[in-house]
């Protein structure tokens, strides 16, 4: 099965905010970068959550018995959704936000002033604020810089990564600009001195298979609520690593992977509709098992998204005083999210002047402030964003290319 125009039509009819009018036109949400929309699937399994098993975990009843059930099952659909071999690897917080400073301040206890930690420049603050934070205990934060078509100097992490480095911290792809990073020279540095690998996937993943093996990493941190789901972090350790950081957590705490980063009760319905977005998204693939057709239709939907991504980006090309941002379009190198300026106007007011005609994107830095500074477009208003997810149309592409048009030639 393969994803494409008459699929993706079909899908729309399972998200429900999809049918919703704004000023006489369908809105297009193309704004899938900061939060998908979510399928009935998902919303259904949130509401039958509370429907029927609503109780906390690990009680002799129905109800608790349920709930234990539930969120083993949000694990496992996970790990098949990352590739990891146990859902005892998976861990769920608030955010990727929160998980992220809960991993920087366990794995702070285990440095000691004078060691290293290499970050980027492209990176989203949540996988920089909290290591730069560290710095008031004497670690020391090297920073890798950001070209000027919006990749990394990879030779960089040549000079920066060395034997008192700890920690190598980078992102997959970046959610400002669309940069994919290439991990295969940053984790051979990184393994060569005993460094630890992080990576964020927050927008990666919705958009890329994720195979954690393969990619070999330490630790990956991504967001259901890009790929359909709730607003939930998730965490994958690479197994017995979780168990060997002294985490913030009370003496009550299951004590082990993968509970031992996670804080009070979980979000017990929104991890039912974890699980469902990721049966979801597998049941646009083929194959016999769930991990199979997670990375089946993965694969597929990636190349819709990309395709749609492609016919935007060159579509721009022909449209005077838009500047594109970013590598040049490349599906291996780029996520299917193209960021732009408009010549004589801030992102905020072409991008308000879009949502006037139904048009749904974001503008501004998308909290990869460092990123927008070092392109010399903070103070113009950062950048306006489009970020194509599964639901979105060739009709939907050409209406937004015509309303650019419009706009940039005020």
């Amino acid at each position: 099965m393969t994803f494409d125009h008459a699929l993706c039509h079909r899908a729309r009819r399972d998200f429900p905010a999809l049918t919703r009018d704004q000023n006489g036109y369908r809105i297009a949400y193309l704004d899938g970068p900061g939060g998908t929309q979510v399928p009935s699937q998902v919303i259904d399994a949130v509401a039958q959550y509370y429907r029927r098993s609503n109780a906390n975990s690990h009680g002799t009843f129905v109800t608790s018995a349920e709930t234990d059930q539930i969120l083993e099952d949000a694990r496992e659909a996970t790990a098949r959704f990352l590739g990891a071999p146990s859902a005892n690897e998976i861990s769920f917080g608030a955010n990727m936000t929160t998980l992220n400073f809960s991993l920087s301040r366990a794995l702070a206890k285990d440095m000691k002033p004078g060691d290293e930690i290499v970050i980027t420049a492209l990176d989203h603050e949540a996988n920089r604020g909290p290591w730069l934070g560290l710095r008031d205990g004497g670690i020391v934060i090297r920073e890798v810089e950001l070209a000027a078509d919006g990749t990394l100097e990879l030779e960089q992490f040549e000079r920066l990564i060395n034997e008192r480095t700890r920690l190598v911290a980078v992102g997959m792809a970046s959610n400002a600009l669309g940069t994919v990073t290439e991990l295969s020279l940053i984790r051979h540095l990184s393994r060569a001195v005993g460094a630890h690998l992080l990576v964020d996937a927050v927008h990666y993943a919705p958009h890329f298979p994720v195979n954690v093996v393969d990619d070999d990493v330490d630790f990956l941190l991504c967001s259901a609520y890009k790929f359909y789901g709730p607003h939930v972090g998730v965490l994958y350790a690479r197994p017995g690593l979780l168990d060997t950081l002294d985490t913030e957590r009370l003496c009550v705490q299951e004590q082990h992977a993968p509970f031992r980063i996670e804080t009070g009760t979980l979000n017990h319905a929104s991890l039912a509709g974890v699980a469902a977005a990721v049966v979801y998204v597998a049941s646009w693939g083929q194959g016999a098992s769930l991990e199979e057709r997670v990375a089946s239709a993965m694969r597929s939907i990636s190349t819709y998204e990309h395709g749609l991504a492609k016919r935007y980006y060159d579509g721009l090309l022909d449209i005077d005083g838009v500047t594109i941002w970013g590598p040049g379009f490349d599906a291996e190198r780029r996520a299917p999210t193209v960021s732009i300026t408009v010549e004589g106007m801030t992102a905020r007011e072409a991008a308000q002047a879009l949502a006037e005609k139904g048009i749904a994107v974001w503008d501004g830095h998308f909290y990869a402030l460092r990123a927008v500074e070092a392109l010399g477009l903070a103070e113009r208003g950062g950048l306006l964003r489009v970020g194509v997810s599964m639901y979105n149309t060739a009709e939907e592409i050409e209406r937004l290319l015509e309303a650019i048009r419009e706009i940039a030639q005020r």
